[in-house]
């Protein structure tokens, strides 16, 4: 029902905009709104058929997984923590296996295998699901910490600020990482809240102790080492990881004898049809967002909020990076695009343009995140998962605001 509200929003919002501006002497700007439609829409469907290898390949090689054992290995070591976070799933059920790859691979920055893993979970929790065209708490869980995008290696971000000429282009990294955190830990609360979860149950604080510890660790760590460094590291650590995980999945079947191509094949089979089914899902989210942008309705937003600090008397040099927070819920490449453009403009070490990239690096894609994970089970009514996702969203923004004036105000 939310994203529902939200997409009408959109094209009214847009309507009325583009309606004012033709009036002000804009000709061009329906027939930019007309084309951004038909180009989003496109998009879309290229997107969607794009997912189809990856995800023919994950779902085969999660079914191996799960038939070897695998899963439920991944199942028990996180049951403890996951049972208390999302009691409707089964103790050491094939989902809560899936759930923990998805998470570490969006830690691990490999967006490409996150999705389809992602997607893998959702259909799992949908096996598990009492009203099919509803979210169920688990699902709502799983969406918003996924949305919250725990990130622990932005290193597309430290690229783009080394082309972009920085001096020190691994300068965000602590600034990312710790805002991320915080995000993440939003998102955390605010669905434990709606879902009466305790979340000073012993279990939970030792879990979340652990994983603060562990970040904290890494903070430390990769602090004392050189972009480049932390570069190398990343890709082969997280790589090394993926491959090993699918590797083992491979082994462990294969140890119990269990038919590993056939178990690939059976699984391989559903990629098509998960990719193919969120294409009306993708392209509805896509070409409301293209609209929106395409009739300067978001250049409308940052102004007002620009004039609002301003006649406060609050510092608005952060203000210039506000495209990238409105446009990073909506669509990831286009708020990449806008801090790209602005580190151009402005230069790699403006304070904008490092608000900007702590804002790109800490929050997620969540009308993207939303729009795909629940169009690809069918879901219609998402209860509190938008409300939650956006929240954790915005303290997200503010955090990476807050911190990147601690350490380059």
């Amino acid at each position: 029902m939310a994203l529902n509200y939200v997409w009408v929003s959109f094209f009214l919002l847009t309507f009325v905009v583009a309606l004012i501006k033709l009036i002000g002497g804009d000709t061009e700007v329906f027939q930019n709104i007309v084309k951004s439609l038909f180009d989003s829409a496109a998009n879309g469907a290229t997107i969607s058929l794009g997912l189809i290898g990856m995800m023919t390949f994950a779902l085969g090689i999660m079914k191996i997984g799960e038939k070897g054992g695998m899963i439920a290995i991944f199942a028990r070591v996180v049951g403890p923590f996951f049972n208390k976070l999302f009691p409707e799933i089964p103790k050491n059920h094939p989902a809560l296996g899936s759930i923990l790859m998805n998470f570490s691979a969006n830690a691990l920055g490999l967006d490409n295998a996150a999705t389809p893993l992602g997607l893998k979970a959702m259909k799992e929790l949908q096996e598990l699901n009492p009203k099919k065209d509803t979210a169920s708490n688990a699902q709502i869980m799983f969406i918003v910490l996924n949305a919250s995008s725990l990130t622990l290696l932005p290193i597309s971000i430290m690229a783009y600020r080394q082309e972009a000429g920085a001096a020190q282009p691994s300068d965000v990294f602590l600034p990312i990482l710790i805002a991320t955190f915080f995000s993440t830990l939003a998102a955390l609360i605010m669905v434990s809240l709606y879902q009466k979860i305790n979340l000073f149950n012993k279990t939970v604080l030792l879990y979340l102790g652990t994983l603060s510890v562990a970040v904290g660790g890494l903070l430390f760590y990769f602090s004392t080492l050189e972009q480049a460094q932390i570069e190398i590291i990343s890709k082969v650590v997280g790589n090394v990881t993926l491959f090993s995980i699918f590797v083992s999945f491979i082994a462990l079947a294969f140890f119990k004898k269990i038919n590993v191509y056939d178990a690939f094949i059976e699984g391989a089979k559903e990629g098509f049809t998960v990719a193919v089914n969120i294409i009306p899902y993708l392209v509805a989210i896509l070409v409301a967002i293209a609209v929106f942008r395409a009739s300067g309705t978001m250049d409308y937003v940052v102004e007002g909020i620009a004039f609002v600090f301003a006649k406060l008397g609050f510092d608005t040099a952060f203000v210039e990076a506000l495209p990238v927070a409105f446009m990073k819920p909506l669509s990831g490449s286009g708020a990449r695009g806008l801090m790209v453009d602005l580190m151009a403009a402005k230069g790699a070490d403006d304070f904008a343009s490092r608000v900007a990239c702590v804002i790109q690096g800490s929050t997620e894609t969540t009308f993207y995140v939303l729009a795909v994970y629940f169009g690809s089970v069918a879901i219609k009514n998402t209860r509190h998962a938008l409300p939650c996702a956006l929240i954790a969203e915005c303290i997200g923004v503010v955090a990476a605001i807050v911190v990147a004036y601690i350490f380059f105000g």
